[in-house]
C-alpha cells in the first residue's frame, strides 16, 4: 500500500503539470477557432502538422525512455554511464534529422502539400529534434524522483507559449498560422537552454551497452509508431482520402478542434504514466509487485470512468471554448474518449512484455490495431467524414487492448479484479445513457440532474473502495 501511495502522489504532481498545462493548451484551441474559422481550413493546417510531429518525435526517442528506465534499475548498471550513452545516442540522431530536414526542406515540405509555406516544415522539425533530446533529461527528472522540477519545466513551457499566442492572435487580431508553429520553435528553444545544467555527459559514451539498449528499444520504437499512428494515422490520411480537396481542410479542422474536448482523458492517461513508468519498473523485484499492478489497473479505470462521466455530463458548457461553427463536430467526444480509455488500459497492460523483455509483443498488438484503424479510415471516410476516424480509433484501441490482455494472461497473468471492474463499466454505462435521454429543455435543469447522476458515481466508488475513514483529511473530521 505504501508503494500505492507513493504513485499517488507523483501522479498528482506529475498529473497537476498535465493537466493544468493541457488547460491552458485548451486556451488556443478557442484562440484559434476564433482567429481561424473552420470554412479556412487554418486550424486543419494546424491539426496535421502536429499530427506528424507527434509520429515523428515516437521515431526520434525510438524507445529510449521506456529503454533508460529498464537500463538504469538493472543493479549491474550504472547510472550515470547509462544516461550518459542515451544523451548521446539521442542527441546525435535529433541533430542529424535536424541537418537533413535543413538541407532539403522545399522537397519536404511540397512532398507534405506546403510547398507555399515551407517554414511550417521547417520550425516544427527544429522543434521536433529539440523536443526529442529533451525527453531524456526528463526522463532523468522522473528517475531521480524531482516531480516539481519537472512539472515546473512543462508548465513555463506552455504559460510562455499561451501568452504569446494571446498577444499575437487575441491582443493584436492576427490570424496567420505561421505563428502558431513559431512560437512554438521559441519556447521549446527556451527550455532547452533551461535544460542544459541537466545534460551530463560524464558516463560517457558505452558502444556495448549502446548496442543492448538499441536491441531492447527497436520493439518498442515499432511498438509506439504503432501506437502513435493509431493516435494521428486519421489526421495524416484525411485530406488524401476525403473526396472534396478543399472541404477536407473544413472537415479536419473541425475534427481536430472537437477532439481537443476528449483530450482530458489523454491527461489522465500521460500523468500516470509519467509516474507508473519508474515505479513499475522499481517494483518489478518485489514479491507483491502483481497484486499492486491489478490495483493500480482497477484505480485507473475508475478515475477514467469519472473522468469521462463529468466530461459527457458538462459538454454543454465545454462547447464554449470552440466557436459555434465547430459545435457539429461534438458527437465525436465520446467516442474518442472511449477510445481514450481503451489506450491508457492497453498502456497499463504492456507492461507484461516489457518485464520480461519481450517488447516485440507490444509491435505486434499495436500493428494490429493500427491496420484495423487504417482499413476502416480508408473504406469510411469518403462515405462519413470524420466520424469514421472517431469509430475507427474505438475500434482500433480496442483491438489491441484486448490481444494484450488475453496474451498476457497466458506469458504474465496477474489476477485483475475484472468483477469490480465490469460493476463500475456498467454503471457508468447506464448513468450516461440516462443523460442522454433526459426530456429537459432548461439547461440549468438538465445540468443539475446530471450533476445527481454523477454524484451518484461518485457515491459508489466511496461505497466500494474508498470508504471516508480511509481519506486522509476527512477522517479526522469524522473521528471528531
Amino acid at each position: 500500500m505504501a508503494g500505492l501511495k507513493s504513485l499517488a502522489k507523483d501522479t498528482a504532481i506529475y498529473g497537476l503539470s498535465s493537466i493544468v498545462g493541457r488547460f491552458l493548451n485548451y486556451l488556443l484551441v478557442p484562440i484559434y477557432a476564433a482567429a481561424m474559422s473552420a470554412a479556412s481550413g487554418g486550424y486543419g493546417v494546424v491539426t496535421e502538422v502536429y499530427a506528424w510531429t507527434a509520429l515523428l518525435m515516437v521515431i526520434l526517442t525510438y524507445g529510449m525512455e521506456t529503454t533508460f528506465f529498464r537500463f538504469v534499475n538493472k543493479e549491474t548498471e550504472n547510472s550515470e554511464r547509462v544516461y550518459s550513452t542515451v544523451l548521446f545516442m539521442v542527441g546525435s540522431t535529433s541533430l542529424v534529422f535536424a541537418a537533413l530536414c535543413m538541407l532539403f526542406l522545399h522537397p519536404v515540405a511540397g512532398m507534405m502539400g506546403y510547398d507555399d509555406h515551407p517554414w511550417y516544415i521547417g520550425m516544427m522539425a527544429l522543434v521536433i529534434a529539440m523536443d526529442a533530446f529533451q525527453c531524456i533529461p526528463f526522463a532523468y527528472l522522473r528517475y531521480k524522483k524531482r516531480p516539481i522540477r519537472f512539472a515546473a519545466l512543462k508548465l513555463l513551457f506552455i504559460l510562455l507559449n499561451i501568452t504569446l499566442n494571446l498577444v499575437y492572435y487575441v491582443v493584436m487580431k492576427g490570424s496567420d498560422v505561421f505563428y502558431a508553429f513559431f512560437f512554438n520553435l521559441i519556447c521549446t528553444s527556451v527550455i532547452m537552454v533551461l535544460m542544459v545544467p541537466y545534460l551530463k555527459f560524464n558516463g560517457g559514451f558505452d558502444k556495448p551497452l549502446a548496442k543492448r539498449m538499441l536491441i531492447y528499444s527497436y520493439p518498442i520504437l515499432i511498438l509506439g509508431v504503432a501506437g502513435i499512428l493509431n493516435q494521428v494515422a486519421d489526421k495524416i490520411i484525411f485530406r488524401h482520402i476525403y473526396p472534396d480537396k478543399v472541404e477536407a481542410k473544413t472537415q479536419l479542422a473541425i475534427y481536430g478542434a472537437c477532439s481537443k474536448i476528449a483530450m482530458i482523458m489523454a491527461m489522465l492517461t500521460q500523468a500516470f504514466r509519467y509516474a507508473y513508468e519508474p515505479f513499475v519498473f522499481g517494483k518489478s523485484r518485489d514479491k507483491d509487485s502483481k497484486i499492486i499492478y491489478a490495483q493500480a489497473m482497477k484505480y485507473f479505470i475508475i478515475f477514467t470512468l469519472l473522468a469521462f462521466l463529468a466530461v459527457m455530463f458538462y459538454l454543454d458548457i465545454l462547447k464554449y471554448i470552440l466557436a459555434p461553427d465547430y459545435w457539429i463536430g461534438l458527437r465525436v467526444v465520446p467516442i474518442v474518449m472511449a477510445a481514450e480509455i481503451f489506450m491508457g488500459i492497453f498502456f497499463n497492460l504492456s507492461f507484461w512484455y516489457k518485464l520480461i523483455d519481450e517488447t516485440k509483443w507490444g509491435a505486434y498488438f499495436s500493428f494490429a490495431g493500427c491496420i484495423v484503424l487504417i482499413l476502416i479510415n480508408v473504406i469510411f471516410v469518403p462515405l462519413y467524414s470524420y466520424m469514421a476516424c472517431a469509430w475507427a480509433g474505438f475500434a482500433g484501441y480496442a483491438v489491441a487492448m484486448l490481444l494484450s490482455y488475453f496474451v498476457g494472461q497466458k506469458k504474465y497473468p496477474i489476477h485483475y479484479d475484472l468483477k469490480a471492474i465490469g460493476k463500475y463499466v456498467a454503471l457508468a454505462l447506464v448513468l450516461f445513457g440516462i443523460s442522454e435521454y433526459l426530456p429537459f429543455q432548461n439547461i440549468f435543469l438538465l445540468l443539475s440532474v446530471r450533476t445527481v447522476l454523477l454524484m451518484l458515481f461518485v457515491a459508489y466508488i466511496i461505497k466500494v473502495d474508498f470508504p471516508l475513514h480511509q481519506i486522509p483529511v476527512i477522517n479526522r473530521f469524522i473521528k471528531k
